[in-house]
Parts: C-alpha cells; structure tokens; sequence
C-alpha cells in the first residue's frame, strides 16, 4: 500500500503526517479518510481550486492532468510546476510526498 508523506502545514497538520493510501484513490479522499481536512469547496468535481497540493516526491507517478484540471491550476495560489488539484490525483502504488500550500484561493478572497 502506498503512503502519503503530508509535510506539516500550520493549521491542517501542524506536524505533518504519514498515512496509507488505497492505489486508485484520489489524493483528496486519502487526505480525508485522515482526517486531514483539505478543503474541497467543489466537492471534487474539478471545478474550483481549493483541494490544489504541490506533489514534492512521486509526481510522475500520478495519472495525467486534463485540460479542465491544468486550466483551474493556473487560478491556484502558489502554483508550482508540480501542482496538483487532490481531487484529480489518483494514487498508485508509488510513495508520495506533498505539500499543502498555506492558502487556498478561498483564504485568500477572505484576507485570511
């Protein structure tokens, strides 16, 4: 089963964590089965930019982005090469490693 190396962020997981993740689960579910509340304002219909990690290990080892999903990335705060929206990454059997970026657009609209 491969894990999911969260590194800490201040208030979704201060001290990071470390969790399994069923292969051809998304991202987004692992995180939450969790109990790492990512927010996911679309419920994870690829409509919005809220569930959007930075994959730091194991990237290539993700399913492909579609052009929906690469269109609403460029809309991501702190978007980085290898950003990703949770809800459209889909694990494999490889190890990953990620970040989640301290704002998502909803904080930032909300001066947060």
């Amino acid at each position: 089963m491969p894990q999911i190396i969260v590194l800490p962020h201040a208030s979704l997981c201060p001290d990071g964590d470390a969790l399994d993740a069923a292969s051809g689960a998304t991202i987004c579910d692992s995180l939450l089965a969790a109990g790492i509340e990512l927010d996911h304002a679309c419920e994870q219909s690829c409509a919005c930019t809220t569930c959007h990690i930075i994959v730091r290990e194991g990237f290539a080892s993700l399913n492909p982005c579609t052009d929906k999903e690469d269109d609403l990335l460029d809309k991501a705060w702190g978007l980085e090469p290898e950003s990703r929206l949770a809800c459209q990454a889909i694990v494999d059997g490889t190890d990953l490693v990620i970040e989640i970026p301290k704002y998502s657009i909803n904080m930032v609209k909300e001066g947060h």
